[in-house]
């Protein structure tokens, strides 16, 4: 099986400074989220529907 290759990218909210960060990619089925200091460690994958909660209730945080 193939591993596809995924565009990761960080929040504009993120500073250069090496801060604690995570990395997303988005695909059509999934978001894949990884440890943007350590990029060599497995990632995890959520479906569309329950980031899209994820997020909701970030914000309202």
């Amino acid at each position: 099986m193939s591993r596809m290759e995924l565009a990761w990218f960080k929040s504009s909210y993120s500073g250069t400074q090496g801060d604690d960060c995570v990395e997303v990619a988005v695909t059509e089925r999934a978001i894949y989220v990884r440890d943007s200091k350590d990029v060599t460690r497995p990632h995890f994958a959520v479906g569309r529907e329950e980031w899209l909660r994820f997020v909701g209730f970030a914000a309202e945080a």
